[in-house]
């Protein structure tokens, strides 16, 4: 049995998704009681309980040879909840723990970012068999931007027109999930996924242009005002900007090594999205 948290996000979920291709038996879990058709659908048991009561986490936890951590995006508690929870995978017997991190963790103007590097190093004396994953921004993070781009011919860039991001298919993340949490020879690595090249706005908006038969063109959309306070919209807004002055890109070959094959191209991504051959 492989337990995945947060299993109702779009991380989880493809990471549900990519388990039960290989038939393997998935224990989904997610925050809050309700219809989770996808995930039924996908053929997994789904449970729920909520990240920060690890009290009930014994229960969630029996039987599991292994357990993919993902964390809720710009979530304050992410490294107090993830340490407490790796104490209970090594309290159930857990085989292996897989944790969702991010590219770059030690890149500690971004908040969150910081939160995944203080997890990662409370994983490395959690006692238990451990690997992490390191994914680039996703793909996918763009489609409502770029449907709107398809209309209007303008792509919107919030981090400017000039740094360049290794934006990578969230299905090639789930792949490398899978891989991680089932193969062995890989304890104690940390693995970084991104996408197969660098892309800024400019060059996304030549792709989206081909990809949807018209041309369209970058603007830079500037944030306004300071930096928010609350936690959320702080990570949120000081991500964009790290993006914006630094960019946020990596190298290809560790995604290569473990999917056997390039990560997805930026243009299958849009062949699929915009529906263009």
């Amino acid at each position: 049995m492989i337990v995945v948290t947060a299993a109702g996000g779009q991380t989880g979920t493809a990471v549900v998704r990519a388990l039960r291709a290989r038939d393997l038996p998935v224990r989904a879990v997610v925050g809050r009681r309700g219809p989770r058709p996808q995930l039924e659908s996908l053929g997994a048991e789904v449970v729920v309980a909520e990240l920060t009561q690890p009290a009930a986490w014994a229960d969630v936890l029996a039987g599991a040879g292994a357990l993919y951590l993902i964390w809720p995006n710009f979530d304050p508690d992410e490294a107090e909840g993830a340490t407490a929870l790796f104490g209970e995978a090594r309290r159930a017997g857990v085989g292996r723990v897989v944790y969702h991190s991010v590219l770059r963790p030690q890149a500690r103007a971004m908040p969150h970012h910081g939160a995944k590097d203080r997890a990662e190093q409370a994983l490395d004396t959690a006692g238990v068999a451990w690997r992490v994953l390191q994914p680039c921004a996703y793909a996918q993070n763009l489609d409502e931007e770029v449907r709107r781009a398809a209309d209007t011919g303008v792509l919107r860039s919030r981090w400017g027109l000039r740094t360049a991001q290794s934006l990578v298919d969230l299905a090639d993340v789930a792949e490398a999930a899978a891989v991680l949490l089932t193969e062995d020879g890989l304890d104690g690595g940390t693995f970084e996924v991104a996408g197969p090249e660098p892309l800024t706005a400019p060059r996304l908006a030549e792709l989206v242009g081909a990809a949807a038969g018209r041309d369209v063109v970058a603007d830079d959309v500037v944030p306004a005002g300071e930096v928010p306070v609350s936690y959320p919209a702080r990570c949120a807004r000081l991500m964009l900007d790290h993006y914006r002055s630094h960019g946020f890109t990596g190298s290809p070959r560790v995604a290569t090594a473990l999917l056997g094959r390039l990560p997805r191209t930026y243009a299958d991504h849009l062949a699929d999205l915009l529906g263009a051959g």
